[in-house]
């Protein structure tokens, strides 16, 4: 019945249920009315053994026999309307599935099919992972050009300076810098040694003059 329900957008079983209820709820409101007439016919009689209470008990038995007798036919009338009116033939394809009319298949070749289809769907994420990795990669690439192109804009710099104090090209311009750095360092190791002599120096005039101060005599005051 999964195909009926598909197509009909209900169970068939769901449908004939509901019309075994309705008809129950109209048939129980038609007891109600045709009692209530009764009930208004005895009221204009006259000479009568009937009572209203007799003639609940009448409806009721009749209303019993009626259900009684309706869920019996209504039995055969649900197998038959399950077999003829709410089934779909084998033979018979709903336009969605009208593919299915060219393209037959076993229930091993339909699982190796889904097999297939596993197989191209952790390929294709393994696509997306490889694509997402890549542009990672290329964007990595970007920030490292435009570091590369930094230095080189520094060593353009670099090797105008040192043109403009006569280096022909960067390996002379690291010479000369070099060159440069070491003087540099040796006058500033001279400074630093003339310092330790000067304050050595001061040091020893503080010293001496010190000591000439201690042995100087000291002078009485006369009064």
């Amino acid at each position: 019945m999964i195909y009926e329900t598909q197509f009909f957008g209900f169970t068939p079983q769901t449908c004939m249920m509901r019309v075994y209820l309705a008809f129950q709820d109209h048939l129980f409101h038609m007891m109600l009315v045709i009692e209530e007439v009764v009930l208004k016919k005895l009221k204009s009689m006259h000479d009568t053994k009937l009572t209203p209470s007799s003639i609940r008990r009448s409806s009721e038995k009749f209303l019993a026999y009626t259900r009684n007798h309706f869920h019996q036919l209504f039995g055969k009338m649900e197998q038959m309307l399950l077999q003829v009116v709410l089934s779909i033939p084998e033979n018979v394809l709903l336009p969605e599935h009208k593919c299915q009319e060219q393209y037959h298949y076993t229930a091993s070749e339909f699982e190796k099919l889904q097999e297939e289809v596993r197989h191209l769907e952790h390929r294709v994420k393994g696509e997306i992972s490889a694509q997402q990795a890549l542009k990672t990669e290329l964007e990595e690439q970007k920030a490292t050009q435009e570091q590369l192109k930094r230095i080189l804009q520094w060593f353009d710099g670099l090797d105008n300076v040192c043109r403009v104090h006569g280096a022909s090209n960067l390996k002379e311009s690291f010479v000369f810098l070099k060159g440069n750095a070491t003087k540099l360092q040796t006058v500033m190791q001279e400074v630093e040694d003339k310092s330790k002599k000067l304050h050595t120096k001061c040091s020893c005039y503080q010293k001496e003059e010190k000591r000439l101060a201690d042995q100087s005599p000291k002078v009485s005051k006369s009064y």
